[in-house]
């Protein structure tokens, strides 16, 4: 019979685990082909050169977004013990359907409370989609304003001859 608690056989599997992933690891750093070079090293995006910086500016909504989801997402997760407990049938008859009342005003109270928090966010503008506004650029053209202007006006006249076509 062996001596090895329930703890020991978890820190067992914990210990072979750590084991099989750093055997992994070292297996493959031996095997792999180690030959860097400047196409390999450059930033891969979709098959583009990168332009610019990475450190990009992004609009700040984005992340407000994302933690509202997560605090929502993060906060439903407590809807399925609550659903799990509220069907229990024994809870229900030693407390001749008290239990049930309970749990359902309870979950009425969590409900709102995550209402109220939706509320207050929209309220405060945090779901709004700020649009940045398009900044006019100065710019002096060596080419005149006429030359613009009969391009314009020879692409417009194509532009009638195929609608007529």
């Amino acid at each position: 019979m062996s001596q090895i608690s329930e703890f020991g056989t978890i820190l067992l599997f914990i210990i072979g685990a750590i084991a099989f992933f750093l055997i992994a690891m070292f297996s493959a750093r031996l095997l792999r082909p180690d030959r860097p070079n400047s196409e390999k090293l450059s930033t891969y995006e979709s098959g583009e050169e990168p332009i610019g910086d990475a450190w990009g500016r992004f609009n700040v909504q984005f992340y407000i977004v994302a933690l509202v989801f997560i605090l929502f997402d993060v906060e439903i997760v407590f809807l399925f013990p609550w659903a799990v407990v509220f069907g229990d049938a024994n809870l229900n008859s030693a407390t001749q359907g008290l239990w049930s009342w309970f749990t359902l005003i309870e979950m009425f109270i969590f409900v709102a409370i995550l209402s109220l928090g939706l509320a207050y966010a929209w309220v405060k503008g945090y779901l709004d989609w700020v649009k940045p506004k398009p900044e006019p650029i100065d710019f002096e053209s060596k080419v005149p304003a006429s030359l613009y202007q009969q391009i314009n006006e020879k692409y417009a006249v194509r532009k009638d001859v195929n609608k007529t076509v």
